[in-house]
């Protein structure tokens, strides 16, 4: 089998723009298949007022400078634009990428950001995902050709709405972020293309049979449905070397060690224990794996993990 891809979402807090900027061109140069970067406009590690770049306008300029990686965000904040508005602008992006965008989307969940910006955040988590699944079934028929205009009721007012251009690819990919099993995985059994979850193995590969129960019930192909796993990992010759490393990335980001620890992530290792690390995700049916990185970047784990540890996991997949 050689479905076995690999993202990069570079944090976009706690770095300089030419920082940023140079990673992504390393990820571009390195082969990834996608590069992205968070949407949020106050830091979400550590103190929320540190440096931190805009979403929409760092992929972009990354389209820009880039020439085969596909560009998303991780995801970005259906709550921040209205969801028209962003079909223009993924649009927009996909002609300037010359075809690599993905429209990565999620209900979004950091209520300091909507407060400090006076963006309305919604009453609770289930009217966000409520909001999220109108905005995404609006923006998968704009992109589409079709012309939207809102039931009566509804949260967006959109009438006899239709988008030009379109974008340059035919189906324009929409990932959607999150483990919500009643309201969530069912956006994305309605209008998804890549799911990217969290957690462990066994976690994952249960939400998996949850996905695909409301596909049976929305009457879509499950095998449609790119699973991506969202990761944290650092490689080095030891994991007790990567375990440091960790721990300075965390000081620049201003967060307690604690904080930045989670029973599935970091990974830590070398590339053959990375390697087998990642085959467990393949196993579970994920095998597209996205991997966070905070500043600084580093250029090891990023040089490792293309060259040494891509070729084991492929090598044992065939």
């Amino acid at each position: 089998m050689n479905d076995f891809k690999i993202g990069i979402n570079l944090w976009s807090q706690g770095a300089s723009w030419s920082e940023l900027l140079a990673a992504a061109q390393a990820v571009d140069r390195l082969g990834y298949e996608h590069l992205w970067t968070w949407d949020h406009v106050k830091a979400i590690f550590g103190d929320p007022n540190q440096p931190i770049h805009e979403g929409w306008t760092t992929i972009t300029a990354w389209a820009m400078a880039t020439e085969k990686v596909k560009i998303g965000l991780m995801v970005g904040a259906n709550t921040f634009r209205n969801p028209a508005l962003v079909a223009k602008i993924v649009t927009t992006l996909d002609h300037v990428a010359g075809g690599r965008a993905i429209l990565g989307i999620g209900g979004a969940w950091f209520e300091l950001e909507h407060r400090e910006f006076g963006i309305e955040f919604g009453r609770s988590a289930g009217q966000r995902l409520d909001w999220l699944d109108e905005s995404v079934g609006a923006i998968r028929a704009l992109v589409s050709g079709q012309t939207v205009t809102s039931p009566e009721g509804s949260h967006y007012g959109f009438d006899d709405l239709t988008i030009n251009p379109l974008p340059v690819q035919k189906r324009l990919p929409i990932l959607i972020g999150g483990n919500g099993r009643t309201k969530t995985l069912r956006t994305l059994a309605k209008y998804g293309d890549i799911w990217n979850a969290f957690g462990l193995p066994a976690e994952v590969r249960e939400l998996d049979g949850v996905l695909r129960r409301h596909c049976e019930e929305v009457g879509r192909d499950e095998r449609e449905i790119e699973r991506s796993i969202n990761l944290w990992l650092v490689i080095r010759d030891s994991e007790a070397e990567a375990r440091r490393e960790w721990s300075s990335w965390m000081d620049l980001n201003r967060t307690p060690l604690e904080r930045g620890i989670e029973p599935s992530r970091p990974l830590f290792g070398t590339p053959e224990m990375i390697a087998e690390r990642l085959l467990e995700y393949c196993d579970a049916g994920f095998a597209t794996v996205i991997v966070e990185m905070p500043a600084p970047y580093d250029r090891e784990t990023l040089e490792r993990l293309a060259r040494e540890v891509r070729p084991i996991v492929v090598k044992k997949r065939v």
